[in-house]
């Protein structure tokens, strides 16, 4: 598997293939060596939770399961459109996100300064 991928934690992004298709949310966790992402209220799963001593009962779980992250496409904060991403890097080293659609920077990561 690919250890890099197009989106991160705390990304709005749309499901685009699977039984969820059109669901939006946010990235609760992601995984980039296996290539797959968490998002909030999407491909709900249940887990039957083994009793943990006398004040933790027995229960059934529902939370998040994972999601390939080729299935899924980044929501841009500025035109609100499902969107590819494209990487540009500026003159003093940083790199940003960048929506194809409009053009807008969606956020940036300082190169680390070489130091001692």
């Amino acid at each position: 598997m690919a250890s890099k991928i197009h989106v991160k934690k705390d990304d709005t992004v749309v499901v685009i293939s699977g039984k969820d298709t059109g669901k939006q949310g946010k990235i609760v966790k992601a995984s980039p060596a296996n290539g797959r992402v968490f998002i909030s209220g999407v491909n709900m799963i249940t887990k039957h939770q083994k009793a943990q001593g006398q004040y933790k009962p027995a229960s059934l779980v529902t939370r998040e399961g994972s999601v390939d992250a080729s299935n899924v496409m980044l929501v841009c904060p500025k035109c609100n459109k499902p969107t590819r991403v494209a990487s540009k890097v500026s003159e003093d080293g940083s790199k940003s996100r960048v929506c194809k659609k409009c053009g807008a920077v969606i956020d940036t990561v300082k190169k680390a300064s070489k130091e001692g």
